[in-house]
């Protein structure tokens, strides 16, 4: 049994980069996913398979019990709350490893048995790491969730008291490497690490979310390598480190998508300006040029190129068929139509992908952004839908605005640019949108589901 084990763990880790690999691209994605989770279970049951695991009913309830409520939750949690899911899942993940951390160093000193460093130190890495983990991710849901205030919350003297809680945290990380049998010290460790979890995320704002997900993605992965380690588990550390890798992979793209470094966005407090001024103001100033679905209707009509650009507003409406049939109207009428992807439109990297992959938007129909930015220009109508901070012009013409030099969506420089909101508010960012009074831009107020279909039903009358 010994020598098939590793070649076992060696098989679901060659899944585990498989799985990846076809999950960077829409059209292999569900594939990709399939294939991970196979990896997945073989590892799973490799490990049920060593000789250390010696009684299986409790291992069998609370894998009933998981899978019965992942079940659940698959099936009813919509689209549109499945960034705070996604964070969620990640806390649990390091919340997870710090109760095997904690169990492993418990056990050892209730039978005796020597903590050498090989184990102490792991030890103290994934009970940091999965703590700080478990409670910024729960931060991060309650904020997507909106059961507590989504932009930055700051107060004077934070950064001091997070940097003490550092130090603290480290010093305290010494104590534990050196007298694991001080389980007090311990416990305090991971207090504050819990503690530190919350310092680090409530100073974040709305507009940041994608990043601090995925970076709490790879932490989730981190903390499971690193209890690997403490268990002796090869699968645990070969997949722990595939997902801290790919997930701080993924958090350098969606920094470099914002033109921001890591450290901006966890220690900027993007956002917190404009709650310190009381309030963000909802128009950009000067005229707004506003139609209905007919005025819509009749210029698409004639239009030969639209390109389609999603935000998150067309995930909260859940439009996605909707605007899934507009684009097919426009198609009937000899348009090109494509569909402009912004990394970090919506809440996680790859919402607005998969939104249009369950309408059945054809995959070769989505372009990201460094493709289709020059073909604004050559465009008779663009039409944005939900998207906030990814097309406004500050971002390129304001040297004064706070998100200068982030890359977006060139819609503006279409001829024809149409926006479908509910009103003039901002985005997570919180700041004006000068698109909305450009000259060229026509603003369709209404909910986005409900004007792509008013749109249809307008072409279909002409």
């Amino acid at each position: 049994m010994g020598t098939w084990i590793p070649l076992a763990y060696l098989l679901s880790a060659s899944l585990f980069i498989v799985g990846l690999k076809r999950l960077s691209s829409p059209r292999t994605a569900v594939q990709g996913n399939r294939i991970a989770s196979v990896g997945m279970l073989i590892a799973i049951v490799t490990s049920l398979l060593l000789h250390e695991v010696v009684g299986y009913i409790g291992i069998a309830i609370g894998m009933l019990i998981g899978s019965a409520i992942g079940a659940v939750v698959a099936q009813r949690v919509q689209m549109t709350a499945m960034p705070q899911m996604i964070a969620l899942l990640n806390g649990l993940g390091g919340g997870a490893s710090v109760l095997v951390a904690a169990a492993e160093l418990h056990y050892s000193n209730e039978i005796g048995r020597t903590v050498t460093a090989d184990i102490s130190i792991p030890t103290v890495l994934g009970t940091v790491i999965g703590a700080v983990t478990l409670t910024g991710s729960f931060v991060a849901f309650a904020k997507l969730q909106e059961l507590m205030r989504g932009n930055a919350i700051v107060f004077s003297g934070q950064q001091a008291l997070n940097a003490a809680l550092g130090v603290a945290i480290l010093l305290l990380s010494f104590v534990v490497v050196g007298s694991p049998t001080s389980l007090f010290s311990f416990w305090v460790l991971m207090l504050l690490s819990l503690a530190l979890g919350v310092m680090l995320v409530i100073p974040i704002g709305g507009a940041d979310m994608p990043v601090v997900i995925s970076l709490l993605n790879s932490y989730s992965g981190l903390a499971a390598c690193a209890t690997g380690f403490v268990i002796e588990n090869q699968g645990l550390v070969i997949s722990g480190s595939l997902v801290g890798a790919s997930g701080i992979i993924l958090t350098q793209i969606m920094c470099r998508a914002m033109n921001r470094s890591l450290t901006n966005v966890i220690f900027g407090a993007f956002g917190a300006a404009a709650s310190a001024t009381g309030g963000i103001t909802t128009a950009a100033g000067g005229p707004v040029k506003s139609g209905s679905a007919e005025d819509a209707a009749a210029i698409l009509d004639a239009a030969q190129s639209v390109i389609i650009v999603p935000g998150y507003g067309l995930a909260v409406a859940q439009a996605q068929h909707a605007v899934r049939e507009l684009g097919d109207e426009l198609l009937k009428r000899g348009a090109e139509v494509r569909y402009a992807i912004h990394p970090v439109a919506g809440r996680m990297p790859g919402h607005m992908n998969v939104l249009l992959a369950e309408a059945d938007v054809p995959y070769e129909m989505l372009v990201e952004m460094e493709e289709i930015n020059s073909s604004f220009p050559r465009t008779d109508v663009a039409i944005v839908i939900g998207a906030n901070d990814v097309t406004n012009p500050a971002a390129r013409e304001d040297k004064n605005s706070p998100i200068y030099g982030m890359p977006i969506l060139d819609v503006d420089k279409a001829r024809t640019c149409m926006v479908i909101k509910r009103s003039m508010s901002p985005g997570f960012a919180g700041i004006d949108n000068p698109l909305y009074t450009a000259e060229r831009t026509m603003m369709l107020f209404g909910d986005a589901k409900g004007m792509a279909e008013a749109i249809v039903k307008a072409m279909k009358d002409l």
